[in-house]
């Protein structure tokens, strides 16, 4: 079935996979939703180990195969990391000659002027992923978001160049593909999240979308509905157990069970400050007593060093941009109790929230959680081209002539003899 979409998010602590179905009214409905861990096969975004990441993408789609009923032919997944890398660019072309009258734009001149804005040497080593126009501008005035039959002399774009690493995007294609699994598209991680947790006004306004996961902070900004900036920062909730788990002394596992059952990054969000936290024992070392306060002075310096380093970063790209919108938070990393008032503390605004899923139909609201807006979003993103391979597949289908009984030869064959 061409309509069924998965979207496949393979992270540093999880791979998730979402499936969904879409309808020929172009909504989506969720159906079922999985994941497994994938300690070992990622280093901070990017896959170390092929054969382990294999394995985990094939045991995830299984059970949600399972699970449905649904046969899974190929999913859509994304890419980020240090190794993406963005830049804005501006494209200019003449719509009518010297000496001419002006006449209306065409998809045409608007294909060559993103292909002018696109004209940027990309290094051999660079895999291009996305060009997003950000708007365009006739005869000098700006703000057109499709200039197609306006009348103009010249047409300018300004344009988002999103690239990745050539290995990287490789490294993910040969997973997927000896997991035998067709893989559909590569794209933008957050690029994908924001088509599930950010609303219109949201994208026009400015708003910051912080996702945060095991191995990276991947960051991108909209205004006007279009991406301005694209980051990522190379740390994220992995150095929190860390340090939970080198000051106290126990393993890494134990320590990411206490920072999800326990953990808080902001201080006046524990209630009791003398309640208390049990720490297994292991080996020959028997269980001991912490508190939450204790806890969270642990967490607050590395959360605070997060979303300190990506307002820095946004600082340094976008200068004095003004941004009137939201903050949202979305990954693993967001869910840490806390973690919405230590952004707001540091970016000294209340406009900080987690980003849900928005709510569609299918299966109960097992989605509808910061963690899995990113293989959710690819399945938003993904789904006008899903409906465009029902269509193709519905034409092909009708172009096959269907056996009509026996033939005119046979038939003239069998009463001649």
């Amino acid at each position: 079935m061409s309509n069924i979409v998965v979207g496949l998010d393979i992270g540093t602590c999880f791979v998730r996979a979402v499936i969904g179905v879409v309808n020929d009214d172009k909504t989506v409905e969720i159906v079922d939703v999985a994941k497994k861990p994938s300690s070992g096969c990622l280093r901070n975004g990017t896959i170390v180990n092929i054969e382990a990441t294999k394995q985990c993408i094939h045991e995830v789609i299984d059970e949600v195969e399972q699970n449905t009923g649904l046969e899974v032919q190929s999913c859509v997944t994304g890419i980020g990391g240090v190794q993406i890398e963005s830049i804005n660019s501006k494209g200019a072309v003449a719509i009518s000659s010297y000496g001419k009258s002006e006449r209306a734009i065409t998809e045409d001149d608007v294909k060559r002027v993103i292909d002018c804005a696109n004209s940027i040497k990309v290094p051999l080593d660079r895999k291009l992923l996305h060009v997003i126009p950000q708007q365009y501008i006739i005869d000098g005035t700006d703000g057109f978001k499709n200039p197609v039959n306006n009348i103009a002399i010249r047409l300018e774009a300004d344009v988002h160049i999103i690239t990745a690493s050539r290995t990287a995007v490789q490294n993910i294609t040969t997973c997927v593909d000896q997991a035998n699994y067709q893989l559909d598209e590569v794209m933008l991680k957050t690029l994908a999240c924001t088509e599930a947790v950010m609303i219109e006004d949201e994208k026009k306004l400015g708003s910051i979308l912080i996702d945060i996961g095991g191995g990276t902070t991947d960051v991108i900004v909209v205004l006007n509905d279009a991406p301005i900036c694209t980051c990522s920062i190379p740390i994220g909730g992995n150095l929190v157990t860390n340090d939970i788990a080198i000051v106290k002394g126990i393993p890494n596992s134990t320590a990411e069970k206490i920072k999800i059952e326990n953990g808080c990054c902001w201080l006046p969000l524990v209630e009791n400050e003398n309640e208390e936290v049990l720490i297994p024992g292991f080996g020959s070392r028997s269980t001991e007593l912490t508190t939450k306060v204790e806890l969270c002075q642990i967490i607050y310096p590395r959360m605070e060093e997060i979303f300190t380093m990506v307002r820095d970063e946004i600082c340094r790209r976008l200068s004095s941009m003004q941004l009137s919108g939201s903050i949202i938070l979305t990954g693993g990393g967001a869910q840490l109790n806390g973690a919405v008032e230590m952004a707001q503390s540091v970016f000294n605004t209340s406009s900080v929230r987690l980003g849900y899923p928005q709510k569609m139909g299918g299966m109960e609201d097992k989605y509808r959680v910061p963690e899995y807006a990113t293989a959710v979003g690819l399945i938003l993103a993904h789904k006008d081209h899903a409906q465009l391979e029902k269509k193709h597949s519905k034409k092909r289908e009708a172009a096959i002539p269907k056996p009509q009984g026996e033939s005119t030869f046979k038939k003239f064959m069998k009463k001649f003899f």
